[in-house]
Parts: structure tokens; C-alpha cells; sequence
């Protein structure tokens, strides 16, 4: 009778992930960096200093300078809060249109519930960058362009999460208590339904997170995503693609901030899956 308690106890601080733990340093790191460069950089992003062009990593430049003399590690410094900004208002796109579809399908259902999915399925067939494209041959590239293009890709994403796992609680005894009570099923979403599902749906958002930052890195590569002179990670690889015989670190630098930061949080969407989701607690117990 006295182990039961303790068993609980013992479960109930379980030890924090390691993936999660990495993938949250990694992704801390991107960020801080990101939020330094509001304030500070190495060098002036847009200065250029021909004098100075193609300089290997150095003391002064630790991550060496480009074709026009800017520094490196100050454009990444700075591309970074292009990157992140793009990806975290695409995600709050699809999560802020996808998540209440997919409770709609969902709680009704029948003609509602094909009406939603197919809607996905028209947004499914239009790849990230086909949609850019489509927007960009209307609205001229840009940074928001690429949000709209990422946005819309991500919603059909979060709709098909937020509907699975509704659908599985709305058989549950609590539910069929609630709507005994008379509530109605947009109230039973928003007060039984969504806070059950805020773990599936933070863990889908840090994936989304990692998706959006190569998915605006390869609307950048090839001119769709944010316009000169603001600094862009993957249009920093485009411009380095003709010089990387001479100059590997215009690619090398770039490409690896663009992998640290997805591996980081591919990493926490990982680890928060084993933290909050019961399922995978109880398989590793």
C-alpha cells in the first residue's frame, strides 16, 4: 500500500529527455543570438568593404566576409531573426486556422468534417514553393509572401493533427457527460477538447517551427523569400553557390546555422513529445 504513492511519485519526476534538454540549448542559443543582433553586431550588415572581400575566418572575422566585404557572422546574426520571425508567424498561421477547422470537422462531423479535409487536400497538393510562386507572380517576392506561402502550407498540417486526436475524445465518458449537460459542442472544444490536446499540438508547432526554417530558406535560395539587403540564410547559400571553390565559409557559415537550428528544434519537438505525451512515458517506463 505504501509503493503506490511513491511509484507515482517517482513517475511523476520523471527525468527531463535529453533530446529535449540538447534541442532546447541549441534552440536558445539561435534565439539569444537573434535578439543580440537587435541591439549589436559584429559589423554594420549592409557596410561593405571591398578592400576586405573574400577575408578567410579570421580574429577580426570569425566567420570570414563576402564578395562585398560585409561580415559573415553579422549577417547570420541578423538573417537569424528573418528566419525565425518567418517561421513562427507561418506556424501561427496554420496552428491559428488549422487548429479550430480541424475541432470543427471534428465536433460535426459528416458533411462539415469532408468539407474541411478537402479543403486540406486541395492546400496538400500545392507544395510551399508552388504557392510562393503562385503568390509571388501576384504580389512580388518578399518576406510576408513567404509567410502567406508557409502559413497556408502549415494549416492543412495542424487540422489533420487537432482532428485525429478530437475525434478520439469525443468518445470519452467526460465529454458525453458535458454534452448531457447540455453544452454545446463549440463549447465542449473550447473547454474539454483543446486543453487536452495542447501537448500533441505544441509538439507539432516546435516540428512546424524546424519545417518553416528550411521551407523560408528555400524560398530565400531562389529569390521568393526576404529581399536585399536584408540578410537571408539561404540567400547567403545562392550567393555562394559560383564561389564556394575559393570561399567555402560563404556556404559552410550559413548552412550550418540553418542546421543548428533545425536540429534544435527538431530535437525539442522530440523531447516534448516523450515529456507530454503519456503513451510514450509509459513505453520508456
Amino acid at each position: 500500500m505504501t509503493d503506490a504513492p511513491a511509484i507515482a511519485v517517482a513517475k511523476s519526476r520523471a527525468p527531463w529527455p535529453l533530446s529535449l534538454i540538447v534541442g532546447g540549448v541549441l534552440t536558445a542559443v539561435v534565439v539569444v543570438t537573434a535578439l543580440i543582433a537587435f541591439v549589436w553586431t559584429p559589423y554594420d550588415v549592409e557596410a561593405q568593404n571591398i578592400a576586405a572581400k573574400l577575408t578567410a575566418p579570421s580574429v577580426i572575422h570569425p566567420f570570414g566576409t563576402d564578395h562585398f566585404g560585409r561580415d559573415v557572422l553579422s549577417m547570420i546574426m541578423v538573417g537569424a531573426q528573418n528566419s525565425l520571425a518567418v517561421a513562427l508567424v507561418a506556424v501561427g498561421i496554420g496552428a491559428g486556422i488549422g487548429v479550430p477547422l480541424g475541432l470543427t470537422a471534428a465536433a460535426h462531423g459528416g458533411w462539415v468534417d469532408d468539407l474541411v479535409m478537402r479543403g486540406n487536400d486541395l492546400i496538400f497538393a500545392f507544395p510551399a514553393l508552388l504557392l510562393a510562386v503562385m503568390i509571388t507572380a501576384v504580389m512580388g517576392p518578399g518576406a510576408i509572401n513567404a509567410v502567406i506561402a508557409i502559413g497556408l502550407f502549415n494549416i492543412p498540417v495542424f487540422t489533420r493533427v487537432a482532428r485525429g486526436a478530437a475525434q478520439t475524445l469525443w468518445a470519452r465518458e467526460y465529454i458525453l457527460a458535458a454534452r448531457t449537460a447540455g453544452k454545446s459542442k463549440a463549447l465542449i472544444s473550447l473547454q474539454h477538447i483543446l486543453p487536452n490536446l495542447m501537448g500533441l499540438l505544441i509538439v507539432q508547432a516546435a516540428i512546424q517551427f524546424a519545417v518553416g526554417i528550411v521551407a523560408e530558406a528555400g524560398l530565400s535560395y531562389v529569390g521568393l523569400g526576404a529581399q536585399p539587403p536584408a540578410p537571408s540564410w539561404g540567400r547567403m547559400l545562392a550567393e555562394a553557390q559560383t564561389m564556394t571553390g575559393f570561399a567555402p565559409w560563404l556556404a559552410v557559415m550559413p548552412g550550418l546555422a540553418i542546421f543548428v537550428t533545425v536540429l534544435g528544434l527538431s530535437l525539442t519537438g522530440d523531447g516534448l513529445r516523450d515529456r507530454l505525451d503519456p503513451r510514450v512515458r509509459e513505453r520508456r517506463a
